[in-house]
């Protein structure tokens, strides 16, 4: 078995717990970048474990944090409810009973500023790392470990291979692939962890893949910008 040394120090982080705090907000700066648009309000549900010693372990300010682009080492964590006020993100906490998740999950729902509502569930499942188990309804297994390609498509022969075969063509390597479906013949959602940066010409090439209806791309935990940015701004 692999054992890096994260798993035995943990991670750098502001504040008690690696699965409370650094892992709570991971698990909110990747729901902004899946998210990836202006939204006005995060809805947190706390499930298990984080609703019962949340609080005190700093996992509501941590989840702020996330969502406000923070990473876990950030020293502005412990300011995160009064830097939201200041950037115009609403925010409130409750209390969830989900099925079959790790005791530490999180219900994440934003609002974008259309009005619509984006619904993100994932559980921090300790030394800082996390999994993303369901986005928008469907049932995932993202990790952010690795740089991963997500793509919301119509549920029909043929857009799969056209996605792998534009990857292929970039000289893209697959590490790992999920297909999640709601039904048959509806719409689904393709999760493909890769192994190298992938450059806007490839994603072009995917977006025009016939059936596809949107691309993206997740960076790793470590990658992702920490900068307020326009998402947040009103």
């Amino acid at each position: 078995m692999d054992i890096s040394i994260f798993d035995v120090v943990g991670p750098v982080m502001i504040g008690p717990s690696s699965s409370h705090t650094a892992g709570a907000a991971a698990l909110a700066r990747v729901g902004r970048e899946i998210v990836g648009e202006p939204f006005i309000h995060v809805s947190f549900g706390l499930h298990g474990s984080f609703a019962d010693t949340g609080a005190g372990h700093g996992t509501d300010r941590a989840l702020v944090a996330g969502a406000l682009g923070m990473r876990p080492d950030d020293e502005r964590l412990r300011d995160s409810f009064r830097l939201a006020k200041e950037n115009g993100m609403g925010y409130d906490f409750h209390r969830v009973e989900l099925d079959n998740v790790h005791e530490n999950t999180v219900q994440m729902v934003f609002t974008l500023r259309s009005g619509r509502k984006r619904e993100i569930i994932g559980s921090s499942i300790g030394g800082a790392r996390i999994v993303i188990t369901r986005i928008d309804g469907y049932e995932t297994a993202l990790t952010a470990q690795t740089n991963t390609v997500m793509v919301e498509h119509r549920d029909v022969p043929g857009v799969v291979s056209g996605i792998t075969r534009a990857l292929s063509l970039g000289g893209i390597n697959i590490a790992n692939m999920q297909l999640a479906r709601k039904s048959r013949g509806d719409m689904a959602f393709t999760i493909i962890e890769i192994d190298q940066n992938i450059d806007e010409m490839i994603l072009h090439d995917i977006d025009w893949v016939d059936g596809v209806k949107r691309v993206q791309v997740i960076g790793t935990v470590e990658s992702l910008a920490d900068a307020m940015e326009d998402l947040i701004n009103v």
